[in-house]
């Protein structure tokens, strides 16, 4: 029975500072990785499966759900406004007669799109500034973490919100950057304070040793062994990029008319929560489930990726229990 790790499996975000061996039991006559541990580790996790499941509908939902009606976000019904959900408008009208769930749809485009390109840019940005910051120290790692701690100290949405006047009428592009350039602070630190760890590994210094260049040791030997913390970190900055477009959104400041998100939706149709409440239900309800199975999802994934959690480790005793017995 042989456990087979490569140096970028061998430390994970607890693993990477301490060395804690994997702690789970592969099949006999099986070689397990790292890899296959997380994803054994994760499939148990009942709730983090339903959670992926619930994202992966959504997705599905908002780009093709379109295509399952006859009517655009655009389409005007003007012999039904504000009308209740029904058969040829199942999720209801608005008051100029719009198909609500055409409209939603098209909303949730837009905020899982800004999630997602929100994630995987502070994600990136956090694993190059901190690796960087960590690995030369000096000059760069002063200058870098200047910029951080200057972030972190502004408030973020009162700036987005002042600079929102500029880009109006713009591309949506420039609110994923500006959501972006707030989000990847915190991370960085993280990054930075496990790099000063990984560089004094045996396998960073012998690649240092043959002479490969600097980028390549980040790049190939810090930031892989890092994975475990930056997909969790990107995992649960969708959620955080959606509800803070939402909010934004709702004020006024986040995607402009005639686009729509689920903030704009929510902000907009707020005041007829009570008398014509399909109009706030079906937005805030779909961005309630998917905030709630990412979360889920980062849950399972930190679970699945830390073998010291002391959740996994209850898990696997009672699975042991039950196999005994």
């Amino acid at each position: 029975m042989t456990v087979i790790l490569n140096e970028g499996d061998s430390a994970g975000t607890a693993g990477a500072a301490s060395g804690s061996p994997v702690d789970a039991a592969p099949e006999p006559g099986k070689a397990m990785t790292r890899g296959r541990l997380v994803f054994i580790r994760f499939m148990r996790n009942k709730l983090a499966l339903v959670g992926l499941g619930i994202i992966v509908a959504m997705y599905l939902l908002a780009f093709l759900g379109p295509l399952l009606t006859s009517w655009s976000y655009e389409d005007r019904d003007y012999a039904a406004f504000l009308q209740p959900p029904y058969a040829d408008h199942i999720f209801g009208t608005d008051k100029i007669g719009t198909d609500m769930f055409a409209l939603t749809m098209r909303g949730l485009q837009k905020s899982l799109i800004i999630g997602l390109l929100v994630a995987l840019i502070s994600t990136t940005v956090a694993a190059i500034v901190g690796a960087t910051a960590g690995y030369f120290l000096g000059v760069a790692d002063k200058a870098l973490m200047w910029v951080v701690d200057l972030l972190l100290v502004l408030p973020s949405f009162l700036i987005i919100a002042i600079l929102s006047p500029w880009f109006r009428g713009k591309s949506w592009w420039l609110l994923v950057l500006m959501l972006a350039a707030f989000q990847w602070m915190i991370t960085a630190r993280i990054v930075r304070g496990m790099t000063l760890t990984l560089k004094e590994r045996e396998f960073v210094k012998a690649a240092k040793f043959m002479g490969q260049p600097a980028r390549t040791i980040i790049a190939k030997h810090i930031v892989p062994n890092m994975a475990s913390l930056l997909i969790i970190d990107a995992t649960i900055n969708v959620g955080s990029a959606v509800l803070a477009e939402t909010g934004l959104s709702y004020f006024g400041f986040g995607v402009q008319s005639p686009d729509v998100s689920l903030g704009t939706l929510i902000g907009g149709n707020a005041e007829s929560a009570t008398t014509f409440p399909w109009l706030f239900l079906f937005p805030a309800g779909f961005l309630v489930v998917f905030v709630l199975a990412v979360n889920w999802v980062g849950d399972g994934l930190r679970d699945a990726l830390d073998p010291t959690s002391t959740r996994v480790r209850r898990k696997e005793k009672k699975d042991t229990k039950e196999k005994a017995a």
